[in-house]
């Protein structure tokens, strides 16, 4: 299993695509064209991108990892920072060989995808930025209800039933009725991959220290907003917010789906990034 020294951390990684082989440490990826960087929400790691990987890596050499506090990275018992996070994506690319990548985060990912658009402008070509938004006093939080539900999860130590019942607050019930066999997958994956509660703490707390609205213009890289307009955890105001604020940024709004649009929307949100990304790839000047 392959990992790589960012910053302090060891981070774990997984390269998907025609160009899977590649990508240790000293092996540059980066004239293969626009790789796809996928960066996770709180709490998740790369698995969680089961319904894209399969699908981007036939388009991208694509690149899932575990943020610092989860799954196989290191969890360094100290306090952890958006930036800290977005620096330790910088170091992934370029210990990797790669020069220019498009970023695809979710949720707290699209935090750090914000901030290491804003801090590394060179190395992001494209920006997706998922059920997410940018922070600080002007941000429209979840309810009380709904953050108790969450840390609730914490608790669970891989109990089904609690992992069950905050399913409501990531995918909505039509899909939960109609998709068991999507939902039983998540739920296998996400029992298996549980952070620990200093861990989750930890990055929860980076989120609460996160705030990009006043520095949003300065972005350089060509935008792409998705979410669910049910969405409990990170309300789709937020994306309306940020779209107003992003130069030229595109937003598409998936009806009644929730936090994880990637998951219960995965078909048509799968084509509405590589449509963008791809539209991206040709009108870019050779370097």
């Amino acid at each position: 299993m392959p990992w790589i020294n960012a910053n302090d951390v060891r981070l774990y990684y997984e390269l998907h695509g025609a160009k899977e082989s590649l990508g240790h440490p000293g092996e540059s990826l980066g004239s293969m064209g626009i790789p796809l960087l996928l960066i996770a929400g709180l709490g998740f790691g790369a698995w969680s991108w089961f319904r894209q990987i399969p699908v981007f890596s036939h388009t991208f050499t694509t690149i899932a990892f575990d943020n610092r506090g989860v799954g196989q990275s290191d969890q360094p018992d100290s306090p952890y920072t958006i930036r800290m996070m977005a620096e330790d994506a910088a170091a992934l690319l370029r210990g990797l060989g790669i020069e220019r990548a498009h970023v695809l985060g979710h949720s707290m990912g699209g935090y750090i995808a914000q901030e290491l658009a804003l801090h590394h402008p060179e190395l992001v070509v494209g920006l997706v930025l998922v059920s997410t938004s940018f922070g600080g006093k002007n941000a429209v939080l979840m309810s009380p209800e709904t953050a108790t539900q969450m840390r609730a999860e914490l608790e669970a130590e891989g109990a089904e039933a609690v992992l069950r019942k905050g399913l409501s607050l990531r995918l909505s019930d039509s899909f939960i009725a109609e998709r068991p066999d999507i939902v039983d997958q998540f739920l296998a994956l996400r029992s298996t991959h549980l952070p620990t509660r200093i861990a989750w703490e930890r990055q929860f707390a980076a989120c609460l220290g996160f705030e990009t609205e006043s520095r949003l213009a300065a972005l350089q890289a060509p935008t792409l907003i998705l979410t669910g307009d049910d969405d409990p955890i990170v309300p789709a105001e937020n994306s309306r917010l940020l779209a107003e604020r992003i130069p030229d940024a595109q937003l598409v709004l998936f009806p009644g789906a929730r936090h994880l649009v990637f998951i219960e929307r995965a078909e048509e949100f799968n084509r509405t990034v590589i449509k963008f990304l791809n539209a991206l790839n040709r009108n870019r000047p050779p370097l």
